[in-house]
């Protein structure tokens, strides 16, 4: 299993960091939506969304098909290269801005991991020092213009203890023949995983509480997975 991996993807920032601070008075900001996992100023911009609507920045549990570039994307050429160089399906598309002193909790984004065919990627815009993102208790250290992968399935935090905002793009793929080609070539932890069934249960509980279509049919699926093994 893949933890964490940079990437040898080719990013030029600076186009990027032009454009990011003109968008960043934008109206479409919005708090993000998950006020559990956080403390102070989390914002997201959506690039890329449910059908197009820049007012709705769920990343997850949506049909593949579901997923259209919103108006803003004609306002970040730079980011349109970015996304044309992932030669791969794109899903969700986000800027996401942690302000200073803001805190992500530990938590884990089911399902969204390289072996389960998504890899969600984190390239930072703007970043500082001092912004400590920790992914299965390993810290990594994120520059601008790199691109990383991070296994979201796993527990991961962020605070960003710096003076100044830290800005991703972030954006969620398909696995396909290409970024398996990109991942070979690149550095990477791996450990071997191993399946609590406890934990997975309680996965599977939760996607059961929300009592979507989406989240029934991805418990049914981790509940198969879980009996097999």
């Amino acid at each position: 299993m893949i933890c964490y991996a940079k990437l040898d993807v080719p990013i030029v920032i600076k186009g990027v960091q032009t454009e990011v601070k003109k968008v960043l008075t934008n109206s479409k900001w919005m708090q993000h939506y998950n006020r559990m996992h956080y403390d102070g100023e989390w914002k997201v911009l959506c690039l890329r969304a449910l059908k197009g609507d820049a007012s709705k920045p769920f990343a997850e549990l949506l049909n593949d098909n579901c997923f259209e570039n919103t108006e803003l994307m004609d306002m970040l050429p730079g980011v349109v290269g970015i996304l044309d160089a992932l030669l791969c399906e794109k899903l969700s598309v986000r800027l996401l801005n942690l302000r200073p002193g803001a805190v992500i909790r530990q938590h884990r984004d089911f399902e969204l991991a390289f072996e389960r065919g998504e890899a969600r990627l984190h390239i930072p815009v703007f970043t500082n020092v001092n912004v400590e993102f920790y992914v299965d208790d390993d810290r990594v250290s994120m520059k601008e213009g790199e691109c990383w992968y991070i296994n979201a399935n796993l527990p991961h935090r962020v605070a960003n203890k710096g003076g100044t905002d830290r800005i991703h793009l972030v954006v969620d793929c398909k696995v396909n023949d290409w970024l398996k080609h990109v991942f070979d070539r690149s550095e990477k932890k791996i450990k071997t995983e191993i399946v609590d069934k406890n934990l997975q249960m309680s996965i599977i509980q939760s996607l059961r509480m929300h009592r979507t279509e989406a989240s029934s049919a991805l418990a049914d699926q981790l509940e198969n997975e879980l009996n097999h093994e």
